[in-house]
């Protein structure tokens, strides 16, 4: 039961002054004012309490009490995660509206995991057996497709001395009784972790196999591994949030963590109601089946807004103890920057680049390496990958969210909104983005696919950025002016970006590429341009390579050709080489 710990002093918007007991711990879970609102001790000072409270505080008083709990901020994990969707400090939002309607009222508490329900629980451990924290006891079907390995909390070890029978049972039921030293412990399905700790593991391991999202430009140019982490820096209305929704559905992760941090309300909705009907392209079943929604939109209290993206990653480091690979979607992480800087700005601290404060970077290190490939200690082995949308005020990389951010990814992939004008998406510019995992994630591609990937991909890479320079002369000079050598790299960068970088998230047949599709695209164009340089060194007009009817079925194959009929991909090489071969014996 929690306690008066003070009386409040001061108020500033959601920062609030207490003059109290010296027995308060920093980070610790407060209740503040007689509506008892949830908040967090972030600074103490003698007996002045400082704490963020993650609700509005309009109307609160001085001289109203604040309780203590004892108890760090946390969140409940077991099975009943998945599905749901939550605000920053982890209250059931479809819940709430049944009791409040479409707001939330103050001080409104419920279980974030419903009690009531019974989980058909079958153990894997009997009576006797030595366990360690984070090992695997037990498992329960969370979803029709979906297994929740029940765990050893991480930090109790001991002897199970009682195992509950395969049967059904609550998340609050003892299941099992574990000896630590001479205490017994009772074990439930449920569990409470502190949001701002990691969940320990074995070791850290290197990552080689790459995160398959479907989206050519990111697989085959700029891969992230599976336990790395990515940012999607981007102006307004360049596609972050569609490529976030695209990398949600098609990533082959086994669990997606969604954090809606910040953004607008009309946005976040949009997402509220889509996911709940998205079909998972791999079982069948819903998506929302494995996948945990956090909705934190720019109306609802700015602190719970910081909180929001520990509350994800906590949960998606609990699926990956379990030997799960999770992919995390925060969105976005300036709006959680700015959350920083405004309770910054009210504790009166001592401002830095644009207002943000002196450890903008390390709460952003902090989060970004809690992404990681990991063995857990149940000997298994799982990965949180962490996907971070940036928005730059205009679009301007050079401010100080995006450049930390950079220090901290091995993954950037750069938004440029002159592409999303012209239609061309995703507009993830070819030459300001860059992917430090290739060399990592060459093997995984000659071992599954069997060829040498990095080797064309960089000669994709030689053309998309030599078009570029030859664009500037262009400009000055026309086309005309060009070598044909030239303008048929110019040709070949063309058929890259129309066929292969460009991808319809709308259409069912260009949504999601196979790998196997995206490397016999690739090799195609860069045939066609091999087949062509030789024609043209036989003094072949450009113009005559460009009106080929195979030119047309290049762009189209994206879309002509599905991942099940790859058939037809060779059928277009033949095309390529019988369309050259005429040109070839024409210019001998």
């Amino acid at each position: 039961m929690s306690e008066q710990v003070g009386i409040i002093t001061w108020i500033n918007g959601p920062v609030v002054r207490a003059r109290g007991s010296r027995h308060v711990s920093m980070l610790e879970l407060v209740e503040v004012g007689e509506e008892r609102l949830v908040g967090e001790v972030i600074g103490l000072d003698g007996d002045i309490i400082t704490a963020q409270v993650y609700e509005e505080t309009s109307g609160m008083r001085t001289g109203a009490p604040i309780f203590g709990t004892g108890l760090p901020l946390s969140v409940e994990l077991g099975p009943g995660l998945l599905k749901s969707i939550f605000d920053g400090v982890q209250r059931p939002l479809p819940l709430i509206e049944m009791q409040s309607g479409s707001f939330i009222g103050r001080g409104m508490r419920l279980d974030p995991l419903y009690r009531k329900d019974r989980w058909r629980f079958t153990p894997r451990c009997k009576e006797g057996d030595s366990v360690i924290g984070g090992q695997i006891f037990g498992v329960v079907m969370e979803t029709e497709t979906f297994e929740h390995h029940i765990m050893v909390p991480p930090d109790l070890s001991g002897t199970l001395t009682w195992v509950v029978e395969e049967g059904e049972y609550t998340i609050e039921e003892p299941i099992a009784r574990l000896k630590v030293g001479k205490e017994e412990k009772e074990l439930t399905m449920l569990q409470r972790w502190p949001v701002r700790r990691y969940r320990p593991y074995k070791s850290r391991l290197g990552s080689t196999t790459p995160l398959i999202t479907g989206q050519r430009i990111l697989d085959t140019f700029f891969p992230v591994a599976k336990g790395g982490a990515a940012g999607i820096p981007g102006p307004f209305g360049s596609g972050k949030t569609v490529t976030q929704h695209s990398i949600a559905k098609w990533a082959d992760a086994e669990v997606i963590v969604y954090i809606g941090c910040g953004e607008r309300g009309n946005e976040m909705t949009e997402v509220l109601q889509e996911f709940p009907h998205l079909v998972d392209p791999r079982s069948g079943r819903p998506l929302m089946e494995r996948t945990v929604l956090i909705a934190n939109t720019s109306n609802m209290p700015v602190a719970a807004r910081e909180a929001s993206i520990y509350t994800g990653i906590t949960i998606a480091e609990y699926y990956r103890d379990m030997g799960y690979h999770v992919a995390l979607m925060a969105d976005s992480t300036s709006r959680w920057a700015e959350a920083l800087r405004e309770v910054s700005g009210r504790l009166e601290e001592m401002p830095v680049e644009e207002g943000y404060p002196a450890y903008l970077a390390g709460r952003l290190a902090e989060f970004y390496e809690r992404a990681g490939y990991v063995e857990t200690v149940n000997g298994d082995y799982g990965s949180v990958s962490i996907v971070g949308a940036v928005s730059p005020p205009g679009g301007d990389f050079s401010e100080p969210v995006t450049q930390h951010t950079k220090r901290f990814i091995r993954c950037f992939w750069a938004l440029d909104k002159s592409l999303a004008s012209a239609r061309h998406f995703p507009a993830i510019h070819w030459l300001d983005s860059y992917s430090e995992y290739l060399e990592d994630v060459a093997g995984w591609w000659r071992e599954k696919v069997g060829v040498d990937w990095l080797r064309m991909r960089n000669h994709a890479m030689e053309i998309l950025s030599e078009e570029a320079r030859l664009s500037q002369i262009v400009k000055l000079v026309g086309p005309d002016a060009l070598p044909d050598e030239e303008r048929l790299i110019l040709e070949t960068a063309r058929l890259l970006r129309e066929g292969f970088l460009q991808q319809n998230a709308m259409d069912t047949v260009d949504a999601y590429s196979s790998v196997e599709k995206q490397i016999k695209m690739l090799d195609l164009i860069l045939h066609f341009h091999e087949r062509a340089l030789r024609v043209v060194k036989r003094r072949a007009p450009v113009s005559v390579i460009h009106n080929l009817p195979v030119v047309d079925t290049l762009i189209r194959m994206k879309s002509a050709v599905s991942n099940e009929e790859q058939e037809k991909l060779d059928e277009i090489r033949k095309q390529i080489d019988e369309q050259m071969s005429q040109l070839d014996s024409e210019y001998r």
